[in-house]
């Protein structure tokens, strides 16, 4: 991959916490427009990524468990895991 290719798969960053070791980035690829939720649990050693559709975004940076516990992700295997959430008004 040459470095004008990386230019494609930059993710940047648009929100970034840390508490008690865990970590959880919001990240969106500027190119495709997919936002990404990655979480670091720096004490257990895991790490997982939830591919996110926009609408849900800060829903799933503010509450990235039970976002990846609604869409079936059992903690530590969401590497890429697609979910979104009916967040529409009842």
């Amino acid at each position: 991959m040459t470095r004008q290719d990386s230019i494609y798969l930059v993710r940047r960053e648009l929100a970034y916490r840390e508490n008690d070791g865990i970590e959880v980035w919001l990240l969106w690829h500027e190119s495709s427009g997919d936002v990404f939720v990655v979480v670091h649990d720096r004490h257990a050693g895991e790490l997982f990524e939830l591919d996110v559709d926009p609408s849900a975004a800060l829903d799933a940076f503010d509450h990235p468990y039970a976002f990846a516990a609604s869409c079936g992700v059992a903690y530590g295997a969401g590497a890429g895991v697609p979910c979104s959430l009916d967040v529409s008004p009842s």
